[in-house]
């Protein structure tokens, strides 16, 4: 467990049935009474999330993919748990489309998927529990190829083109561009453009100011960070109190 600007911060990894659908299991615990506020980064993932807020019923909500930096707060006395997938996981354990999401949040019935209050207070159970529930709800006829177009962009960590993309898994570009638009809202140059710019936290974190990640030049690095961070690199490397705490609660991967 961490803690990050006095809130306990804890992280699991999925296991190997599901990774090419989950990035990460997490959950924020606010023990003050006053609320705690963070910049959350668009970071290539949508979320599924779990508020526990005392004396209330859980509060149930999905996040769709982000191109801007947004506010979070956690309320005092309050557990978020959230499950960050990968977009395969729309089509193939949520089974919908999340293109009418773009840097929004839909609220959810509060029993989606049975839980209780009381799940939320043991992590660990918490992650089995809902790793049973998505190994029930993973689709059985799974196209390979998209699981390939997401295997060859999360390796290149979006350093690649649509062209390069279309040659590695031999289909067209407009298919492509039709099932991004249709299934996340965005086009597959722009969430590109997201992963590569997620991948340079881990150089920001480590005060490492100049671009890694095949950007053409020291400019163009930065004007990309001033638009998905709304800051400099430099305001981003330094964190100060912790603000963008995706960089707060990094982790080598």
């Amino acid at each position: 467990m961490q803690e990050t600007n006095d809130v306990e911060y804890q992280r699991a990894a999925p296991d190997d049935l599901l990774s090419g659908f989950v990035k990460c299991y997490w959950s924020v615990h606010n023990p003050d009474q006053e609320e705690k506020k963070f910049s959350i980064l668009p970071d290539g993932y949508f979320d599924l999330l779990f508020r526990a807020l005392e004396g209330q019923p859980i509060r149930v909500s999905i996040s769709g993919l982000w191109n801007q930096e947004t506010t979070s707060v956690v309320p005092g006395k309050t557990t978020i748990f959230g499950i960050s997938f990968k977009l395969p996981a729309s089509e193939y354990i949520l089974k919908e489309s999340i293109a009418a999401l773009v840097n929004t949040e839909q609220g959810l019935p509060p029993d989606f998927w049975g839980l209780e209050l009381r799940d939320l207070t043991d992590f660990n159970a918490l992650v089995g529990t809902l790793q049973q529930k998505m190994h029930q709800r993973l689709c059985k006829n799974i196209d390979n190829r998209k699981l390939h177009l997401f295997e060859t962009l999360y390796a290149s960590n979006g350093s690649i083109t649509a062209e390069e993309v279309s040659n590695t898994i031999l289909w067209s570009n407009r298919q492509i561009s039709q099932y991004f638009k249709d299934q996340f809202g965005i086009s597959l140059k722009s969430y590109c453009t997201i992963l590569r710019y997620r991948a340079s936290f881990d150089h920001l974190n480590e005060k490492e100011l100049y671009p890694q990640q095949n950007y053409s030049d020291q400019a163009h690095f930065i004007r990309e960070v001033k638009k998905y961070s709304g800051v400099t690199p430099g305001v981003l490397a330094e964190n100060q109190n912790n603000r963008f705490i995706q960089l707060s609660t990094l982790k080598k991967e």
